[in-house]
């Protein structure tokens, strides 16, 4: 049985994998500590908490007497480390909070476990999962190969590069001091929970309501995108099957033009509106609701400072070493996130 910090477990992804955990080893003790900044909803694992699966702290990974509290009331023997600031609008627009959470944070959890873990009689098993970004690898051209463990990091946003420096400090623990941790950069996630800045709801967000979709630049940048739970998964089996002191790339292995995937969610948003009387009801602002379609909200805007072209995973180490492979093509996983959200959204007024 694991004694688990999940931190940032309110959040996108985190919530998905308190949820995942919870089924999948209800045995395990989780505690979520989030800062509940606008990201983070309590709402997302409330289910959760109510049927004591899980405890809640609302509090920050730069709190370091928090988090030594909470190391010496739970006697944790795991972290999984979700905790970060993510949005790269927001850190080229604010950069310190991305410093201050992404770096000082990680640093923050690092004491604690090396003190707790190593310094304070050794526990022979533990484990400091850190959950990291594709985007600390920099961009791709259109015929250069994918991602891998070695690629060299060129980080190109105040975000990247603060997940970068996270990224090495996790290595550095290791390598220095002995500590237990992995490390996972993953590929654009989607799925249910998520913030609605991001592309993939927000698109949804704007087309129910009759808003305008904004493009950047010409729309053909490319991400690599993963559906949550298989990413869940994929943290799952390297906590059980990774190896101590590597880092693993998950991807979904669906590369998308961003234009392709708003053109794709649009004609699926106009089909399934179209044919249930609630959801014409329940969100009339949307143009299929007066006989459009959503494609019509597309607006091409300025693109965004240092955006990167291309992202792509290459996941053969998790092949080989971890018998991984994403469940969800896009399609099916753009399904599901699309009816997710339509029955989730507050109706349109």
């Amino acid at each position: 049985m694991k004694t688990m910090l999940i931190t940032g477990g309110a959040g996108f992804i985190g919530a998905n994998f308190c949820h995942y955990w919870a089924e999948h080893h209800p045995q395990d003790k989780m505690v979520v500590l989030d800062a509940l900044t606008y990201a983070g909803h309590r709402e997302n694992i409330q289910a959760l908490e109510d049927a004591q699966q899980l405890t809640f702290v609302h509090g920050s990974i730069t709190d370091q007497a928090l988090i030594e509290t909470l190391f010496e009331q739970h006697d944790f023997d795991t972290v999984v480390h979700f905790a970060a600031e993510s949005h790269v609008d927001r850190s080229i627009d604010g950069p310190d909070a991305f410093i201050q959470t992404n770096i000082i944070g990680t640093h923050t959890l690092l004491k604690a476990a090396k003190k707790f873990w190593l310094d304070q009689g050794p526990r022979p098993e533990h484990r400091f999962h850190h959950v990291s970004t594709d985007e600390v690898y920099g961009s791709l051209t259109l015929d250069e190969p994918p991602f891998t463990e070695t690629t060299a990091f060129a980080p190109n946003s105040p975000y990247s590069a603060s997940k970068a420096a996270s990224d090495h400090l996790v290595r550095a623990y290791h390598h220095t001091y002995g500590l237990q941790v992995t490390t996972s950069n993953c590929s654009n996630n989607y799925g249910p929970f998520q913030d609605r800045e991001k592309l993939i709801p927000l698109v949804i967000q704007r087309i129910l309501q009759g808003e305008p979709i904004p493009i950047y630049g010409d729309g053909k940048n490319i991400r690599d995108w993963l559906y949550v739970e298989d990413h869940c998964r994929a943290i799952d089996l390297i906590l059980h099957k990774g190896i101590v002191g590597e880092v693993y790339n998950v991807g979904g292995e669906n590369e998308w033009q961003n234009i392709d995937i708003v053109t794709l969610i649009c004609a699926r948003i106009d089909a399934l509106v179209s044919a249930d009387p609630q959801l014409l009801q329940a969100f009339p602002r949307t143009p299929c609701a007066s006989g459009g379609s959503a494609s019509s909200l597309i607006t091409y805007v300025k693109d965004r400072l240092g955006h990167d072209r291309r992202y792509a995973i290459d996941p053969s180490k998790c092949h080989a070493e971890l018998d991984y492979r994403p469940k969800e093509s896009f399609e099916t996983g753009i399904e599901k996130t699309i009816l997710w959200n339509l029955h989730n959204l507050a109706p349109a007024k």
